[in-house]
């Protein structure tokens, strides 16, 4: 399952109270290395994790969180700027959504009005760069249990109750570059950690081997566009 939506922050206490009361979450950690706070849709749940880094985020995110926005959008942005939310240009243009940076500096957006974000609660939907979103999809699948579904990239995955937001896998702009700034982790459920690597393996992830991946109790993989992805005990 889907378990986690982790951001890095250099400031996880203050940019965790923007985030916990920017969505509503239920705070479970609060400490000054990580953040944790549980986002409930419905039957689904997410926590979004904040861990702590020393580097400023770099230019270009390959997952970032798309808040709704709808019919109320320019009410939304404000009272996320009011929150300490920044609006931020990082050469979008004239598009109908709204580009902010949390605190840290990490970028997300508000959207506008659309039918398929219906039921999906304060997070619209989480963008991916995918260099082949059909093979990525295959991946995410199998190793979150989460299904097709309406959407407005070239493939869309939901929660099985259709509630919380979609993960769309969106065509890269180009290469990965770098360690993402923003992953998500999986748990397993029912079976183990090994069995659920060995399934993701078998679905075209392969294990990052860079010293920081290492030594830890969860497993880190790529996905098959070069994306972090952990496999939790």
């Amino acid at each position: 399952m889907l378990e986690n939506i982790v951001l890095q922050a250099r400031d996880p206490v203050t940019t965790g109270a923007f985030w916990s009361a920017a969505l509503g979450l239920a705070d479970l950690t609060l400490e000054a290395d990580l953040y944790e706070g549980r986002l409930t849709v419905g039957e689904m749940w997410l926590d979004l994790c904040i861990e702590r880094v020393d580097e400023a985020p770099p230019p270009g995110w390959r997952l970032h969180l798309d808040l709704a926005g709808g019919q109320r959008q320019e009410e939304v942005v404000e009272r996320l700027v009011g929150l300490g939310a920044r609006r931020l240009d990082i050469g979008q243009g004239d598009v109908p959504w709204v580009v902010l940076a949390d605190p840290d500096g990490n970028a997300f957006c508000v959207m506008e009005e659309r039918p398929a974000y219906r039921d999906t609660g304060p997070i619209a939907a989480l963008p991916l760069d995918s260099s082949d979103p059909e093979r990525d999809a295959a991946l995410y699948q199998a190793v979150t249990g989460w299904v097709r579904a309406e959407g407005v990239g070239p493939v869309t995955l939901r929660h099985p109750s259709l509630r919380g937001p979609l993960l769309e896998l969106c065509p890269e702009p180009g290469p990965k570059l770098r360690q993402n700034r923003t992953h998500l982790d999986v748990r397993p459920e029912p079976g183990g950690q090994a069995e659920l690597v060995e399934l993701a393996l078998a679905n075209g992830a392969v294990r990052a081997a860079e010293p920081w991946a290492l030594g830890h109790p969860w497993v880190v993989l790529r996905d098959t566009s070069g994306n972090e992805l952990c496999v939790l005990p």
